[in-house]
């Protein structure tokens, strides 16, 4: 990807001019579109032009860009000019993406074309609701973006945008009006940009660095700094003694326990696990891997990587760290979340956030925090629970800015002390025995298969009917494993089922590669 500044040929200010320039921009919920759009029009009417700003708004924060669209241009012999509401393909001068797969739809869209077009975009990622709920990897690839920008824009301005605006202390629309200043697509000076920001009030300091860096990134032409080798990454874990002090004699004992090669996962899943529960479900952790790497040692993993292993000591953790209500209630009352949401929205000083959740309990949910025999004796009682779950099963919004609604999350929360003694967790431990006893019974048979049927806990995630579809899932996607088990290519079966079930969550291609193998088994 290359970063060119190429000034258009476009009007000077106060320049007569018998076309509106078209400016873009494409902006997600808080990102600043809307200021951005207000300052390139102040701009604009500051040098005594006449603009119009529209916008389309997207669905919701993350989920949908907004468009603003503005055109703007001097009067002509003392006429106002009639200007358009909504950018027209083929005739944008301006395309402005504050994330970079939004520079990608708007060349879908037909905004950026290579004879007309300057497009200013950050390359950073964020991620779409789409994205994050998909079963498999749902992450878009930005590679046909990148590819798509030399080819669509006659000048492209590429960079990460959102990194330089927080390094300064703003957001990534002052950079953005940084990077249009630098293009010298407006030919007013860099004064009156800054004029435009000066006037506003609070961060209007923090605004100016952040548009200062961008300016100067442009004109430049810095590339960004190169990320890490891999070697930086990998090959210097962080020392028991940099860990929480609860996990040092843990993380002590997984380095002698483990091979160089699967201590950085062992380490992540070792603190996530504790993280759930507490320091004892750390050593049961330790001790189900240390069982697992002896099988894969036995099947000459060395000569592996031991693959084996180091599948085991991710999805072991993820499975011991499965969601219920405790865990849900401990995670939306944490401080440090609440953290994240305040700076993801970009809260100013003195503003204060609210925050209401939705919840949906079932009767499921609530059994399976009970005490294993009252649990199951429940559970026997269909009538019974189907009369309680008519009167839990309901949507709640549940607003945790209030005292009450708190400490009642907060509670439910801090029952960590019982889940080892509840329904679920019996529940959970059955289920993740047998899942590790085909995992560890067809390693000694086939190494990869073993190493495939580990990977197959991808499937179970979240919580609620969520958890119960991608539970289903792994059940058929296992008992379809036992099919082609005998079969030398059973290792590469276990993949496509595994795959075809991250695909849909309907399960129909998943069902597709069962008919499949049914019909040879």
């Amino acid at each position: 990807m290359r970063d060119e500044t190429v000034q258009l040929a476009l009007p000077a200010a106060g320049d007569a001019t018998e076309r509106p320039i078209s400016i873009a921009i494409v902006a997600m919920g808080g990102q600043g579109g809307g200021v951005l759009t207000d300052w390139i029009v102040q701009l604009a009417e500051n040098h005594g032009w006449v603009a119009q700003s529209t916008s389309v708004p997207g669905v919701a924060q993350r989920t949908g860009a907004t468009i603003y669209y503005i055109e703007a241009m001097p009067p002509l012999d003392g006429r106002k000019p009639i200007l358009s509401l909504m950018p027209t393909p083929g005739d944008v001068d301006v395309v402005m993406a504050a994330e970079f797969m939004e520079a990608g739809r708007s060349i879908l869209r037909g905004l950026v074309t290579p004879d007309r077009t300057t497009l200013i975009a950050s390359n950073h990622r964020t991620f779409a609701i789409g994205e994050k709920i998909a079963p498999g990897n749902g992450i878009a690839d930005q590679g046909a973006v990148t590819g798509a920008i030399g080819v669509a824009a006659k000048t492209e301005i590429i960079f990460d945008m959102n990194a330089l605006a927080i390094a300064n202390g703003s957001v990534i629309s002052a950079a953005m009006f940084g990077a249009l200043a630098g293009a010298g697509v407006l030919s007013f000076s860099r004064e009156s940009y800054l004029d435009v920001i000066r006037a506003g009030d609070k961060g209007a300091q923090a605004s100016v660095r952040a548009f200062e860096a961008a300016f100067d990134r442009v004109q430049s032409k810095s590339p960004d700094p190169a990320p890490p080798a891999q070697s930086e990454v990998t090959d210097a874990p962080p020392s028991p003694a940099a860990l929480d002090p609860r996990l040092a004699g843990l993380a002590a004992r997984l380095t002698q326990q483990l091979p160089e090669a699967v201590q950085a996962m062992g380490r992540a899943g070792l603190k996530k696990v504790v993280d759930f529960q507490d320091v004892a479900y750390g050593g049961e952790y330790l001790d189900i891997l240390g069982k697992l790497h002896a099988a894969d040692r036995s099947c000459g993993g060395a000569g592996r990587g031991f693959a084996f292993t180091q599948a085991a000591a991710k999805y072991l953790a993820n499975a011991m760290a499965y969601d219920d209500v405790i865990r849900v209630a401990d995670l939306k009352t944490r401080s440090g979340r609440r953290a994240r949401i305040e700076g993801e929205l970009e809260l100013s000083e003195g503003q204060v956030l609210q925050t209401t959740e939705f919840m949906h309990p079932r009767m499921e949910e609530v059994m399976g925090m009970l005490p294993v025999g009252f649990g199951r004796w429940l559970g026997a009682k269909p009538r019974l629970l189907g009369w309680l779950d008519r009167r839990v099963n309901k949507g709640r919004r549940v607003r945790t800015y209030s005292l009450l609604s708190f400490v009642a999350l907060y509670v439910v929360g801090g029952l960590r002390g019982i889940r080892r003694r509840s329904l679920r967790h019996a529940i959970e431990t059955a289920h993740r025995n047998e899942w590790l006893k085909a995992a560890t019974e067809a390693v000694r048979a086939n190494y990869q298969l073993g190493v495939e049927i580990l990977q197959c806990r991808r499937l179970v995630k979240g919580y609620s009917d969520t958890h119960s579809r991608g539970l289903s899932k792994f059940d058929k996607t296992l008992a379809a494993i036992r099919l082609v088990a005998p079969r030398d290519d059973a290792a590469d079966w276990a993949r496509r089922l595994r795959e075809a079930a991250l695909k849909d969550s309907e399960g129909k291609e998943l069902d597709g590669v069962i008919q499949t193998i049914k019909s040879f088994a």
